[in-house]
């Protein structure tokens, strides 16, 4: 891709981007603060602002987790940082751990797994390994634009299809419809589902919000192209942002099922750690008549708060506006023939682990090491 990037600690916009600004991660041990020097140097035109894409030296694919509200406990992200740009992205946060800001950074410092579908490989022919679906795009978008060009998720795909592994994808991006031919073999033996996720259904406000991420028409085609296909598709009304897109639950709801969508969830809004500052600065900037509202419904919904960390209570808050939210999902879902609650069960019972060269090392994989 692009040469090296330009960190601006400005607030400022650039067009297909979503973050107004590029704050320093809560770990780094300095912080920069914009002033002027006389020169007027803060109001000059901003510099463009390109896509900078790394390989991750990752020694291993597979992340678990034993959260009680997340319905698996394997995932595998092709990619650090996602260009889709979404401001509300939950995901942000984790780019500190790389002295990167979740700002822009995160949306214009990428890194890419070269080695996934090896890692992946070994790690499904280790002795204790046990068959469990993995989730694929659980932080970043296993589709976004940079995925064209690497190709790191089709290899993902072609290794757990060889192996009949199951999975689940969750996407933004209208590119799942290129590896339909894998996903439609997978899906005869129940091995996969899509999860494909609409914000919204205004394209004005998609612009802003999630920049670089499909259209929703192009996401509600991709539902129709996998549902053809006969992949089974939840549509995720995810985040819920309120005041902004609340008023569309129903007719996302309604649009995803005359697509073919058969099951469906939804996930409120969540501000952990910087998000919050970051999705001020967005409101501020591109709602500003709303800023104060949107941040007022969330905080009845949070305790008083901008985000509240409690299992259960993240995914979906509490009190009446959140209570009125989920009635309302609940009665779309009953009029529109949609599953909700219920989890896919995957097939399980066709995985065989891939056969592993013997001496290919443990730490390869798990392999016994030569003699000679």
């Amino acid at each position: 891709m692009a040469g090296p990037n330009r960190t601006s600690f400005r607030t400022g916009l650039y067009p297909g981007r979503g973050a107004v600004s590029n704050p320093q991660g809560r770990f780094e041990a300095t912080r920069s603060e914009a002033v002027d020097d006389g020169w007027g140097s803060l109001d000059e035109p901003l510099p463009p602002l390109a896509t900078t894409v790394r390989a991750d030296p990752s020694r291993s694919i597979i992340s678990r987790n034993k959260s009680p509200d997340i319905p698996f406990d394997q995932s595998i992200n092709p990619y650090k940082g996602c260009e889709h740009g979404c401001i509300y992205c939950y995901a942000r946060p984790s780019h500190g751990y790389l002295n990167l800001s979740p700002g822009l950074d995160f949306e214009t410092q990428l890194f890419y797994k070269p080695d996934a579908a090896a890692l992946l490989e070994k790690e499904l022919a280790k002795p204790g390994y046990r068959c469990s679906p993995i989730t694929i795009g659980a932080n970043t978008d296993p589709y976004q634009p940079i995925e064209r060009e690497y190709r790191v998720t089709r290899g993902i795909l072609e290794v757990l299809s060889k192996y009949r592994h199951p999975f689940s994808i969750i996407t933004k991006g209208a590119m799942i419809e290129r590896d339909v031919d894998l996903l439609a073999e997978m899906a005869q033996f129940n091995l996969v589902t899509a999860l494909v996720s609409v914000t919204t259904l205004d394209d004005n406000l998609k612009r802003t919000l999630e920049p670089r991420t499909a259209s929703p028409a192009a996401r509600l085609r991709a539902i129709r192209t996998l549902s053809s296909a006969g992949v089974p598709v939840r549509v995720m009304v995810a985040p819920v942002i309120p005041v902004l897109t609340d008023a569309e639950l129903e007719s996302i709801l309604e649009a995803a099922a005359a697509a073919g969508a058969t099951r469906a969830g939804y996930v409120l809004l969540r501000l952990p750690y910087e998000l919050k500052d970051l999705f001020g600065d967005w409101l501020n900037q591109h709602e500003p008549l709303k800023a104060k509202h949107v941040l007022s419904r969330m905080q009845a919904m949070r305790a008083g708060r901008n985000y509240d960390s409690r299992w259960g209570i993240r995914q979906r808050g509490e009190g009446e506006y959140a209570n009125l939210l989920s009635m309302r999902f609940k009665a779309a879902c009953v009029r529109y023939g949609l599953r909700s609650g219920d989890q896919f069960v995957h097939n399980v019972d066709l995985f065989h682990k891939p056969v592993i060269a013997p001496d290919s090392g443990p730490a390869d994989g798990g392999g016994q090491l030569s003699l000679l």
